[in-house]
């Protein structure tokens, strides 16, 4: 065991082992170290050369897999990973983006599929920002930047860089047609970004050739085009009806048709390669399925998958399907569903299969804006009678906890905890208005349903009410934070990833893209309402916060800055309040395993700790 050193504040404990039982610390630890991969995206012209990123090498990398000799080759190699990659149309290059030890500020490399040549930067006159969308095509290139200054946009054409737009709000580039004639953009002119509009311009001359705004709280997401030359056919993400829902722009016509498709819950969807019919995927109530809609007859007919989460899914040129899947209990796997219906594994990473885990099972909780979904675990071999339960709030805030296999989660199952994954207001896939019901009031609305789903967890016997750990990174840190501070008799310890800690300072600090989400979440910039940010800040609490805290940031984190966490932190010390800090070398969050393995450990431990 050993803590930190150089750190200012109460250093964070560093367990040597989380468990005396060799089997069950192997058994944790293996979990983390089996590789995974992502679902391989292919390029446009040549299917045969693809991309993934894998933490086979023990951090998160690009490769390359040839199927037509069935070689895999590492592209990237840099100490903190590399996550975002893509391939040219033809095959012959690989494009990632390259920015400095996590912090998103950079830009696009290339570098050829075959290795033969280190990486360059194809587009020198665009200067480095955070990254708004690339499109690639083989005769235009297109490519969004943020910074401090807002949206710039940029277009590669016959060896001529331009920028066509910018604007002080957030913007990016969303789709390219297959004749790259067109191209859309999203927007936030009307000054939300967190419902944007769509605009379609001319690749000659970049003049307007459509727009879309459905209005004030309806949002538009450009998914794709149509994958055949001259179809200016537009997949449209709507959410005119409370949920999101799919729609077909001919923006060259400037008609549209709304989809029906009869399924509770939320849709995405791509194209299949004949541009007759879509694979969409569907969520509902934490897990996805597969689903083919036919653009000729309307008809639904499911993809019959096993009860889980999809992470990823396309249509290959022969018809077959490849995606992502995995449950709590059972670890994720790339697979193949070919034409005849014949399913199978399409790629196995190096080395041994994860183990698995426990099952989520859900739990419907009435809450003062509407029922809750929860997904709660128990550990396999648990006693009967009330448990120590961590209560894990997951980030976003619009994102939404999944029966999915999550190392994580099954750390913490084994070290005795129950867990409660709370999709609470502002969470995705339960509709429009539940999503955007934190908005003027964050971090508060949310707190009230995890406050609900832990009554519920005391009185059903599952939780021990002494015993109940908040936990949470990004979005969730911050809400673990300000629980901490406003339902201080609730929690016996409270674990911080990546949090937001001052609000009034984050946004100070944070870059651009968040800025201008924060603005339309809060109803303005700290100046225009001080008051809402006062209320939902946790360093508006900090006094009142009576458990041990564990908080952990990263130096180069650009979404939750370090200088508001120092802030928070400084205040606990102030009180003598029992308090830890880790500090790593990374963005927000980390894509080592190693890291990510320590992180997890000192987190368990500490909480191990604190209930001791």
């Amino acid at each position: 065991m050993s803590t930190q050193s150089g750190n200012k504040y109460p250093p964070a404990v560093v367990p040597d082992r989380l468990f005396a039982d060799a089997d069950a610390e192997s058994r944790w630890r293996a979990r983390f170290h089996a590789a995974r991969i992502s679902v391989p995206e292919w390029a446009r012209d040549a299917p045969d050369a693809n991309v993934y990123v894998s933490n086979a090498s023990g951090v998160w990398e690009v490769y390359t897999w040839d199927r037509a000799t069935d070689s895999h080759r590492r592209v990237t190699d840099r100490p903190n990973g590399t996550l975002h990659a893509t391939p040219a149309p033809d095959g012959s290059a690989v494009w990632w983006f390259d920015d400095t030890d996590g912090d998103e500020f950079g830009s696009w490399v290339s570098q050829p599929f075959d290795g033969d040549s280190s990486a360059a930067k194809p587009l020198p006159e665009v200067h480095d920002g955070y990254p708004a969308g690339l499109e690639l095509g083989s005769r235009v290139i297109a490519v969004g930047v943020s910074t401090d200054d807002g949206s710039e946009l940029f277009a590669k054409i016959g060896g001529k860089t331009e920028r066509f737009y910018s604007h002080p709000d957030d913007a990016g580039i969303s789709s390219l047609s297959r004749d790259e004639s067109l191209v859309v953009i999203s927007h936030s002119e009307h000054g939300d970004s967190r419902h944007p509009a769509l605009r379609v311009l001319a690749t000659d001359g970049f003049t307007t050739v459509a727009e879309k705004y459905d209005g004030e709280g309806k949002g538009l997401s450009a998914l794709e085009f149509s994958p055949l030359p001259g179809d200016q056919r537009l997949l449209v993400l709507h959410e005119r009806r409370g949920r999101e829902e799919l729609l077909i722009w001919d923006v060259r016509a400037d008609t549209e048709t709304e989809l029906e498709i009869d399924l509770p819950g939320e849709v995405v969807a791509g194209w299949y390669p004949d541009a007759r019919a879509l694979l969409v995927v569907h969520f509902h109530q934490g897990r996805s399925s597969l689903y083919r809609f036919d653009l000729d007859d309307k008809s639904l007919s499911s993809v019959d998958t096993p009860a889980g989460r999809i992470g990823g899914a396309g249509v290959r040129p022969d018809g077959s399907i490849e995606y992502s899947w995995s449950s709590a209990a059972e670890p994720t796997a790339v697979r193949r569903r070919a034409a005849d219906g014949t399913d199978a594994v399409l790629l196995a990473p190096p080395g041994e299969q994860a183990p698995g885990s426990s099952p989520v099972t859900d739990a419907f909780v009435e809450g003062v804006g509407g029922q809750i979904h929860a997904l709660v675990s128990r550990p396999a071999d648990a006693p009967d009678g009330p448990l120590p339960t961590v209560f894990s709030l997951h980030g976003g805030p619009h994102a939404a906890d999944e029966d999915r296999f999550s190392a994580y989660r099954a750390t913490w199952l084994d070290a005795g905890f129950a867990v409660v994954e709370v999709n609470y207001r502002g969470s995705t896939g339960y509709g429009s208005a539940w999503r955007d019901a934190i908005e003027g009031r964050p971090g508060l609305t949310e707190l009230e349903d995890v406050a609900a789903v832990h009554d519920w967890a005391v009185e059903s016997g599952l939780s021990d009410k002494d015993k109940c750990v908040v936990n949470g990174a990004s979005w969730g840190g911050y809400l673990s934070l300000l629980a901490l501070g406003t339902q201080p008799t609730r929690w016996a310890a409270g674990v911080a990833g990546v949090p937001v800690a001052d609000y009034v300072a984050a946004y100070e600090d944070e870059m651009e893209q968040l800025r201008s989400f924060d603005r339309a979440l809060f109803g303005g910039a700290p100046s225009d309402v001080p008051a809402v940010y006062k209320e939902c800040s946790p360093i508006t609490y900090v006094d009142a916060v009576a458990a041990p805290v564990l908080i952990l940031a990263g130096d180069n984190d650009p979404r939750c800055p370090i200088r508001q966490i120092e802030n928070y932190l400084d205040r606990l010390g102030a009180r003598d309040a029992p308090h830890e800090f880790y500090r790593y070398d990374a963005g927000h969050g980390s894509l080592v395993i190693a890291e990510t393995i320590k992180q997890t450990s000192i987190e368990v431990d500490f909480a191990l700790r604190a209930l001791r």
